[in-house]
């Protein structure tokens, strides 16, 4: 299995940049600025998109309930089957700064899961999540729509960090020795960091059709 598409689930505004549920988009950020990668907003799929080292990294404009919107027209549009798709996200089932990463399964109560696998047909497609923490006896909106607090910061700059590391073996090794150590308790990887830079030559991402002009 080759990734062509990543999508980081978030919710688009500068309101809403540092809030939990946009947890995706803090790892797509991070993996396009660890490949030098640059955003272009595609109105046709209704993104940001790049597409410059061979595979597509997507942040879905239609707010987080309407996700599968954009990933089923990208999918669609550039015949991107389930199997080469990879979806990061938040997760409140998860401590925070705990990722998985797994081939498939339900939406788990996640409305952005929930379009997509209506969008798609299937629940049979990877995904990466990133813990936020139980909302415990508080709002669950209010949570996932909060900030992260200051004293979170190095747990949650520690995930993303280890959450790219986790994509960039999946494109160099592929996804079961990716999966073998983000799923793994984090003090026992002892594995070197893989993350996508310019130095890195993934497969081509083979287009049915060029990437449309904004």
């Amino acid at each position: 299995m080759s990734l062509r598409l990543i999508v980081g689930l978030g919710n688009p505004g500068d309101q809403y940049v540092n809030t939990r549920h946009n947890a995706g988009f803090m790892v797509l950020d991070l993996l396009s600025d660890k490949m030098s990668a640059s955003w272009k907003k595609d109105r046709t799929h209704r993104a940001l998109v790049s597409g410059s080292r061979g595979f597509l990294l997507a942040k879905p404009q239609t707010f987080m309930n309407d996700s599968g919107e954009c990933v089923g027209s990208l999918s669609r549009y550039f015949k991107i089957a389930p199997s080469e798709l990879l979806v990061v996200y938040d997760d409140i089932a998860l401590p925070l700064g705990t990722l998985r990463l797994r081939e498939g399964g339900s939406a788990g109560g996640h409305n952005g899961m929930k379009s997509i696998i209506a969008h798609l047909g299937t629940d049979r497609f990877p995904r990466l999540r990133v813990g936020i923490g139980s909302h415990g006896s508080g709002s669950l909106v209010g949570h996932v729509l909060g900030n992260f607090p200051p004293e979170q910061q190095q747990i949650l700059q520690d995930a993303l960090n280890r959450a790219v590391d986790g994509i960039g073996i999946c494109l160099t090794r592929g996804f079961q020795a990716a999966a073998n150590i983000v799923n793994r308790p984090q003090e026992k990887s002892t594995d070197p960091p893989e993350r996508p830079d310019a130095n890195q030559s993934p497969p081509n991402l083979q287009q049915s059709q060029e990437l449309p002009s904004s």
